[in-house]
């Protein structure tokens, strides 16, 4: 139908007409009530954005020189936020002048990334931010489930 037709015809019902899909060939309109369009528009995105998850970053901080136990225990929580699926920071602190030594946080760093593949995803490598050592990981939904299973069995 051409636009000046289907405009007359929805001012002759009291009506609006509505584009629907304008990247369409040809654009594709409805002879709707605008406010009721809008209004139903509205309560779409209102409810989409209501079933939308939103991923929290929880980060966990280690000082260069944090004792074995320590990194074990941190790591331990890192495991359940990342079964949480939630996102997860790790940072290596460095203080004062460990800065000139980075292998020693390089290795603890190394390690907390081994304990937290179990779980996860490494989704950036260990990199120098200021003065951390910073890693993200993100739940690995395979190893979870494979995990939840052995442990159901």
């Amino acid at each position: 139908m051409h636009p000046s037709e289907a405009l007359k015809l929805a001012e002759s019902m009291g009506l609006d007409l509505v584009e629907i899909a304008p990247n369409a060939k040809p654009p594709v309109c409805k002879i709707i009530d605008y406010g009721k369009f809008n209004y139903e528009r509205q309560k779409k995105e209102k409810l989409a954005k209501k079933h939308q998850q939103v991923m929290q970053v929880k980060e966990i901080r280690f000082n260069a020189n944090t004792d074995i136990h320590d990194v074990e225990f941190k790591v331990k929580h890192l495991k359940q936020f990342l079964l949480d699926g939630h996102k997860v920071k790790a940072s290596v602190i460095y203080k004062g002048r460990m800065i000139t030594h980075p292998e020693i946080g390089r290795e603890l760093m190394d390690r907390v990334v081994e304990k937290l593949l179990e779980v996860g995803k490494l989704e950036s490598e260990p990199k120098m931010d200021g003065k951390a050592l910073v890693a993200f990981f993100v739940p690995d939904k395979q190893k979870i489930s494979a995990l939840k299973s052995k442990k159901e069995n």
